[in-house]
């Protein structure tokens, strides 16, 4: 079985203290602890010979150099501005811990990292039929990934100790929601399988 670990938006604009979301007054310390909590993971998914892929999501410039936001983001987040998640920043890109241990990153403009991603393409051609997402939110990029995997008939996994959500409520809603289309496990669980 190869596996592919998938990280969900793990970016110093999200993370880091100097990032666009701690900027804006939304700092997530459960977030933040993710990078690190997951690296007994991302080592033993490397160990097996799978690849561990991060998602970066992206806010692409218009023609004026102003972010193209989605609607119902900008109502949400207003204090995104230019510059903010822009394709190739230190903004959009992933939190230092986690660079040297990516094969790859899609850049993707919504919630799931399977959309308008070529995140499928690469795993089919590599002969990956088991994800384990991780990441944040767990009720957005997380939850919404999970549900992709599912429908493209991966066997899909989710990391409940290695995603999550603004508050404890929303994480265990969404964790209990997934569990509908993939199996909950934990760090520790998923690493002490065999490779």
């Amino acid at each position: 079985m190869t596996t592919a670990l998938i990280l969900i938006d793990l970016q110093n604009d999200f993370l880091h203290p100097d990032g666009a979301y701690a900027r804006g007054g939304c700092a997530n310390p459960a977030a933040a602890a993710l990078p690190e909590r997951l690296q007994p993971l991302i080592r033993k998914v490397k160990a097996g010979n799978g690849l561990v892929i991060a998602s970066q999501f992206t806010l692409w410039p218009n023609a004026l150099g102003e972010p193209m936001i989605s609607p119902h983001l900008l109502a949400l987040r207003p204090f995104l501005r230019r510059g903010d998640f822009a394709p190739g920043s230190w903004g959009q890109d992933c939190v230092d811990i986690l660079k040297p241990s990516l094969n790859l990153a899609v850049q993707k403009v919504a919630y799931s990292a399977f959309y308008q991603t070529q995140l499928e393409w690469v795993l089919r051609k590599v002969g990956v039929d088991r994800v384990i997402v991780g990441g944040i939110v767990t009720n957005g990029g997380v939850a919404s990934t999970v549900r992709d995997a599912h429908m493209r008939d991966f066997e899909t996994y989710v990391v409940s100790d290695g995603c999550a959500a603004f508050t404890t409520e929303k994480h265990a809603t969404a964790l209990a929601d997934m569990a509908n289309v993939a199996t909950v496990s934990t760090i520790e669980a998923l690493c002490g399988e065999s490779p």
